[in-house]
């Protein structure tokens, strides 16, 4: 099994900045939200942690990761999107019209940045070695590379990904069945209610 894991909350989070290579830090709450997510997770028994390399992602893995017992591996592909010229920027701050391009055409890369055919192109053979292994893997990562994993084993198209809902701090499961990957929850945030 594949739990990917969002990391949690950062500033850029709270004022609804894209935030994609940007390495800030975990807020207060983030931090507070890590805690309850790590303390979720420990009845899965990781066998394996992996984290995107950003801060963010790997401070919310470090906490995973001192409960499981285990350590982090850093995997590059599991990196947020690369927004370009955007990252930092509100979506009300792009240029006219260039929201609904991006919604619309998968291909569409921000200025000096990824798309999101790019992005399941890297996620899709991480998430394939992931699933591969034995025992369950905890993987700690970003919005763009946990909805481009559902895509993949979900087998729709990438514009669907503008249309998923991942909650910061979130667990969403994959596992094989038959060979093939199949999507057993998405965006549980069950534990942050508690």
């Amino acid at each position: 099994m594949l739990v990917l894991v969002r990391h949690g909350e950062t500033a850029a989070n709270t004022e609804g900045r894209l935030l994609g290579r940007a390495d800030p830090s975990l807020t207060e709450l983030g931090r507070e939200q890590v805690e309850r997510l790590a303390v979720a997770l420990v009845p899965v028994r990781a066998a394996a942690i992996v984290s995107s390399p950003l801060l963010r992602a790997r401070e919310t893995a470090g906490a995973i990761a001192d409960l499981a017992g285990a350590s982090v591996e850093v995997d590059d592909r599991l990196i947020e999107l690369d927004y370009g010229e955007w990252d930092g920027r509100t979506f009300a701050e792009l240029p006219s019209g260039a929201a609904r391009r991006w919604r619309d055409d998968p291909t569409f890369a921000p200025p000096g940045g990824e798309s999101l055919v790019a992005v399941r192109a890297r996620v899709t053979p991480c998430c394939e070695e992931l699933l591969a292994r034995s025992g369950v893997t905890v993987a700690v990562s970003h919005v763009s590379p946990i909805k481009a994993a559902v895509v993949w084993a979900l087998g729709a198209g990438d514009e669907i990904g503008w249309r998923m809902r991942l909650g910061l701090a979130s667990i969403t499961r994959l596992e094989l069945s038959n060979d093939r990957p199949c999507l057993i929850a998405f965006n549980d945030t069950g534990h942050l209610d508690r």
